[in-house]
């Protein structure tokens, strides 16, 4: 990898998603769990929610993950409460087709999703970038 591509890759911006991720720990009485792990590189995300009357009341997360994974966790952190597990999975995918397939980045409240853009060049790496937003969808019940 380049010098130009990492420094693309690691943005001041993505560093500072990754070294400020909300809602970070474990809920006491969460409405459901999920655990997601990238077997290419072991990094490991377990999202806890707290659903009522149709949305996100209340979330954490453990994140044991790259910079990456670390950033998205926390684009998905800042806006995950008052969300329908229909959300979470309608931008779980927005950033699944934002990495494969050239999409644009999601909207509103995931467009900070935007910072993650540079990764569609690095196959290797999407796999970390989705696992809180799969653990989250999970969790909810999406």
């Amino acid at each position: 990898m380049a010098d130009d591509d990492l420094m693309a890759l690691y943005s001041r911006r993505l560093l500072a998603l990754a070294a400020d991720i909300p809602h970070l720990g474990r809920l006491p009485a969460p409405t459901g769990s999920a655990t997601r792990r990238s077997p290419q590189c072991g990094s490991t995300v377990t999202a806890h929610v707290v659903v009522a009357d149709g949305v996100v009341t209340d979330f954490a997360q453990e994140v044991r993950a790259c910079a990456l994974g670390q950033a998205s966790a926390a684009v998905l952190g800042g806006a995950v409460l008052g969300r329908t597990p229909a959300e979470l999975a309608a931008g779980r995918d927005a950033l699944r087709a934002m990495l494969t397939e050239g999409a644009p980045a999601p909207d509103e409240p995931f467009a900070a999703a935007e910072a993650l853009t540079p990764a569609r060049d690095f196959p290797n790496r999407h796999a970390s970038i989705l696992l809180a937003w799969e653990a989250a969808a999970e969790a909810a019940g999406a």
